[in-house]
């Protein structure tokens, strides 16, 4: 594993045993060695199953079948790869998959349908079909409630730490328990979900209001964020949900009862997200951009994520220069309506332009002071409607390009 980030978090919580969920991971060699390599969750009948996935035109064979199997509403296992992305892979990469689903079936006596899979790694290298059917068996026969950390450093390729969140709400008179473990570091730029990011809870929701729930929560946290702006063939998130707590079925994503489900699930999820930036590949910097004034909601959300991927604002933070003409330039590129003479922005709560222009006496000393920090600001307000976002990315370094330089090396 790389040096780890400097913008990791400096304590990893213990996730508690989730009622109805297994976990844990071997190693089957598919591409690491002397670390695990394959991770499996094992979930009670009955389970519930919602997901979203990249919207690739080149996804790969995982993706394909997780979002038919979807469609059943029931899962009994996730089981996931690191090392081969088995994207690009033709009908090869569908016998892996097929091979993989039907292996994990035979296990748990349950239908094809209920398996989802999930490979992240090198793209447009097969591998042999048998290597993780082979590595089932024993790998069910390990499974424990506790092994959360066991399995997050499984799905890992380069990340430099493992990425768990924990929350705890109240469903009626019941205490509910969200688990999330997730991977991402470089080509994250979200369409619809990005990287991985497995989801449980022992809560009793159906599939079609946990869909619900799960498209909020990831356009609020994962498809806020970006690292380098290349969506991945593989992005997978998947929420899956035992039923195994005591209280009433929930009808409706709406419900009063769900409330503080709802804010527990797009914590975990925001929390995920943020790490993964936070482990963006070289990173130094976490980068917070809000906008405010836009026209719309879906425009300062363009707007913002102009901003976060642009090379050049990325390497002006990375060098810790107070250059906000970069930041002019991205917001006229978004292709989202602006106004010179009514575009604002400022860096580190100092507001340097208004009115379209500079602001008279306007000091760069605090700006730039700000700059040398590792939690950067920026924000930019349009002044031509109520529409806001706020989207979150990293600088870009160096060792971003050390890092994927050298990827399959």
């Amino acid at each position: 594993m790389p040096p780890r980030s400097p913008l990791a978090p400096t304590t990893i919580p213990d996730l508690p045993p989730i009622a109805g969920v297994r976990v844990g991971a071997v190693n089957c060699g598919i591409r690491y060695k002397g670390r695990d390599d394959l991770f499996m969750a094992e979930l009670d009948p009955g389970t519930t199953v919602a997901g979203v996935f990249t919207r690739s035109q080149t996804a790969s064979a995982p993706v394909l079948w997780c979002r038919r199997a979807l469609s059943h509403g029931k899962a009994r296992a996730i089981v996931a790869n690191s090392g081969n992305s088995n994207a690009f892979t033709g009908a090869r990469g569908d016998r892996t998959v097929a091979a993989t689903v039907a292996k994990a079936a035979e296990l748990l006596g349950c239908s094809e349908d209920e398996i989802f899979v999930a490979s992240t790694g090198v793209i447009g290298e097969p591998f042999d079909h048998e290597k993780i059917p082979a590595a089932l068996p024993a790998l069910r026969d390990g499974l424990r409630p506790e092994a959360w950390s066991t399995a997050a450093a499984a799905i890992l390729t380069t990340d430099t730490f493992p990425k768990v969140a924990t929350r705890k709400a109240r469903i009626g008179a019941a205490e509910v328990t969200i688990n999330g473990i997730a991977k991402g570091s470089g080509m994250i730029a979200p369409d619809m979900a990005t990287m991985f990011a497995f989801v449980f809870t022992d809560a009793n929701i159906p599939a079609g209001v946990l869909q619900v729930l799960l498209n909020r929560s990831a356009d609020r946290s994962f498809n806020c964020t970006t690292v380098d702006s290349d969506t991945s063939t593989s992005d997978t998130v998947i929420l899956c949900a035992t039923g195994q707590a005591a209280h009433r079925a929930v009808e409706s994503s709406t419900e009063p009862a769900l409330r503080e489900f709802r804010r527990a699930l797009d914590s975990i999820c925001l929390d995920l997200a943020h790490q993964i930036v936070r482990d963006g590949e070289g990173a130094t910097k976490f980068v917070t951009i809000e906008v405010t004034g836009a026209t719309s909601a879906r425009a300062a959300k363009r707007i913002g994520l102009a901003i976060a991927n642009s090379p050049l604002v990325k390497t002006a933070i990375a060098g810790e220069d107070a250059n906000w003409g970069r930041i002019v330039m991205a917001v006229g590129k978004s292709g989202e309506k602006a106004d010179r003479d009514r575009l604002a922005i400022s860096v580190g709560g100092v507001q340097i332009t208004k009115d379209g222009q500079l602001v008279e006496g306007y000091d760069e000393t605090p700006v730039a002071a700000h700059m040398k920090g590792q939690e950067i600001r920026i924000g930019v307000d349009l002044g031509l409607g109520r529409g806001r976002a706020t989207v979150w990315t990293c600088d870009l370094t160096h060792g971003y390009i050390d890092i994927n330089g050298s990827y399959r090396s």
